[in-house]
């Protein structure tokens, strides 16, 4: 296996299952990763804390404090990918919720491949965020040109990622953000869920459209009136989402 470089990527692997820990360690070290175990909640978050992975792959059924716990737990201190690792489809609307922020999912039993390309986009997503930040800083004239967006009862931000309805500011996570700035940015235009997912989320495969199901139905419910008939971001059936201009 080849030496893991100076300033490669750590990963924080949480999972009470050694044959999974020790799977998922051959597989991204191999992929040139550093990678940190642990194999309870309450060390994850210590860990979490004390060494600052650049990402987390999180199992929910953990001894001491579970997933979800260790998520917001985590969340709460500092922003670090954290990607859910669950044994159950029904844990999804969990996992996505805004209480917790976890930034994806996958499901048992997994193919190493997938989970290896999901890591690799959410970190690649971090990188091209960190990127955007700092070429943002460094062009103020046109940062400040394009520092809001607004479409009807719709205001973004861009500055504070911050989001007003009708004047109200709403609390997102910083996914739901991306969703809703992706969409506003093109307003009455329809975009697939494939497109959210490679453009959102940064996956260049098929994925989990759910996710982008999850995550607007959390948006839709901070920021419309009636969730069973939206009047902002609307769902364009079999096709996709986008935001009404009125």
């Amino acid at each position: 296996m080849e030496e893991i470089e100076k300033d490669a990527k750590t990963i924080l692997i949480v999972d009470d299952e050694q044959p999974i820990i020790d799977i998922l360690v051959y597989n991204l070290k191999k992929e040139g990763y550093r990678t940190i175990e642990a194999n309870d909640g309450i060390t994850a978050v210590n860990m979490a804390l004390e060494q600052k992975p650049d990402l987390i792959l999180l199992d929910i059924m953990l001894p001491k404090l579970d997933g979800l716990s260790v998520c917001k737990r985590i969340k709460n201190s500092y922003n670090v990918p954290i990607l859910m690792l669950t044994a159950k489809d029904g844990e999804i609307d969990k996992i996505l919720g805004l209480e917790l922020g976890a930034d994806d999912y996958i499901t048992k039993p997994f193919s190493v491949r997938e989970l290896v390309a999901r890591v690799k986009a959410n970190l690649r997503k971090v990188d091209i965020t960190t990127n955007n930040q700092y070429t943002e800083q460094n062009s103020i004239t046109d940062k400040k040109k394009e520092s809001k967006i607004i479409v009807g009862d719709l205001e973004l931000d861009l500055d504070k990622f911050e989001v007003k309805v009708r004047g109200e500011i709403i609390d997102l996570t910083l996914r739901e953000f991306e969703v809703l700035k992706f969409l506003a940015s093109q307003p009455e235009q329809v975009i697939t869920r494939e497109t959210l997912l490679e453009k959102v989320w940064g996956y260049e495969y098929y994925g989990d459209i759910r996710t982008v199901d999850v995550t607007v139905r959390r948006i839709r419910e901070k920021i419309e009136k009636d969730t069973s008939a939206p009047k902002i971001l609307i769902t364009k059936r079999g096709v996709g989402y986008y935001i009404a201009s009125k």
